[in-house]
C-alpha cells in the first residue's frame, strides 16, 4: 500500500495510462517507459514550484545525475498508473527526489533521482534556488511538527 506522501516538500502527483507503444515484447510496460513518467512529474515539480523557463532566465537548468529504480510488479495496457513525486533531501548543490507509481493503491515500482542545477554557460553546479530551499524547509519543518504531535 502507497503511503500518504502529500505532505512532503514538493510534492506533486500525476496519472498516467500506458499507451501501445509503451508496450514490450513481454506485454507489460517497458521499464524505459518508467524513465519517461519520472521526467513528467520533475517538470510537473517544475511547472509547480519554479518554472523551466524562469530558471533558464536565471541561466540556470536542473540535470539529473543518478536514478535508480525498483522494479516490483508488471504494468499492463489498461493500468492506470498514479505517479508521485517529493523531494527527499536537499544539500546545498545536490538533491534527491524520490518516487512511487502504483496501480490500485499497490506499489508497482519506486525511483530515486539525485540531481543538481547548473549554470548553462559552462555547466558548472550552482546552489539550489532560493524558491525550492524555502518550500522544501517550510515543508520539512512542518512535517517534522505533525510529528511530534504539534
Amino acid at each position: 500500500m502507497m503511503e500518504d506522501r502529500s505532505l512532503e516538500p514538493l510534492y506533486v502527483e500525476q496519472i498516467f495510462r500506458p499507451k501501445t507503444y509503451d508496450i514490450d515484447f513481454a506485454g507489460h510496460v517497458s521499464n524505459i517507459v518508467y524513465i519517461r513518467w519520472l521526467e513528467d512529474l520533475r517538470m510537473a515539480i517544475l511547472d509547480a514550484y519554479l518554472p523551466l523557463a524562469t530558471l533558464m532566465e536565471k541561466g540556470i537548468a536542473p540535470v539529473v545525475i543518478h536514478t535508480s529504480i525498483d522494479y516490483r510488479k508488471a504494468v499492463r495496457l489498461f493500468d492506470t498508473v498514479k505517479g508521485v513525486m517529493w523531494g527527499s533531501s536537499m544539500e546545498s548543490v545536490k538533491g534527491i527526489l524520490s518516487a512511487e507509481f502504483s496501480v490500485n493503491e499497490t506499489i508497482v515500482a519506486s525511483a530515486v533521482q539525485t540531481g543538481l542545477f547548473v549554470r548553462l554557460q559552462g555547466g558548472r553546479p550552482v546552489p539550489f534556488p532560493e524558491e525550492f530551499r524555502r518550500h522544501f524547509e517550510h515543508r520539512k519543518k512542518a512535517s517534522a511538527s505533525m510529528n511530534l504531535g504539534g
